[in-house]
């Protein structure tokens, strides 16, 4: 009798072990927070900069992104440049307007109640702008007559280019829906139309071109504000 109270006594801690393991996983497996959803906008803190800096600079660029599903982000941006290229031999300066276009997979896993953002993303990227040549130099080729110096400016508007992007960056939450944030991006050219009597030293949006290459670069600082429009449980 004593066996049996003992089996029977073993057997419900048993039982009693196996419903409160259960019941306590499904509490955990239950657990939900909020995770926002809406538009982020903001501005890159780089231009501004570099306009106060440099005395042959000036821009502006517009970001922002939208939370469409889980990871991923509808994003864009919109800027104004002007870029003054001075070598040796010639003297120019691009300016215009522009616009990309595209989106992003955030790869980090937030902890509960975390909103960063570790990001890669791909943009189609267009400008419209002119292209002012200012001077430049023709070399007589001979040491005893002095290069001839053709003195503009000589302008062309209405010129266009596009290319992709691949974009990699990081934003970061300082305070409540505020977000600092930083990427490079790696441009690859896809067509451009040129001046007839030089080509594009610079692009708008795409930065310094190169007669070899049909590859860019650049980088970015942002400071942006989260307008959470809705939010959505995650266990």
């Amino acid at each position: 009798m004593k066996q049996t109270h003992i089996s029977l006594f073993t057997i419900s801690i048993f039982f009693l072990f196996n419903f409160w393991s259960a019941n306590s996983q499904t509490n955990l497996d239950t657990i939900q927070y909020k995770e926002k959803y809406g538009l982020r906008i903001g501005f890159d803190l780089s231009k501004p900069l570099k306009t106060l800096l440099e005395d042959d600079y000036r821009g502006l660029e517009i970001i922002g992104d939208y939370r469409v599903y889980k990871n991923y982000y509808l994003a864009a941006e919109i800027g104004n440049e002007e870029l003054a290229i001075k070598e040796q031999n010639i003297s120019s300066t691009a300016k215009g307007s522009y616009i990309k276009l595209g989106a992003d997979y955030n790869a980090y896993e937030n902890w509960a109640g975390m909103e960063n953002v570790i990001f890669v993303g791909m943009r189609y990227a267009f400008s419209t702008f002119s292209q002012t040549l200012k001077e430049y130099t023709i070399s007589r080729g001979s040491q005893y007559f002095p290069p001839n110096i053709i003195a503009g400016p000589f302008e062309t508007k209405g010129l266009t280019a596009s290319w992709v992007e691949l974009v990699a960056g990081i934003k970061v939450e300082l305070l409540n829906n505020l977000y600092l944030g930083g990427n490079v991006q790696l441009k690859r050219r896809i067509s451009q139309t040129t001046p007839s009597n030089f080509d594009n030293l610079a692009i708008p949006g795409f930065n310094r071109t190169y007669d070899e290459s049909l590859f860019g670069v650049g980088y970015s600082y942002s400071l942006s504000y989260l307008i959470p429009l809705y939010k959505k449980a995650k266990d």
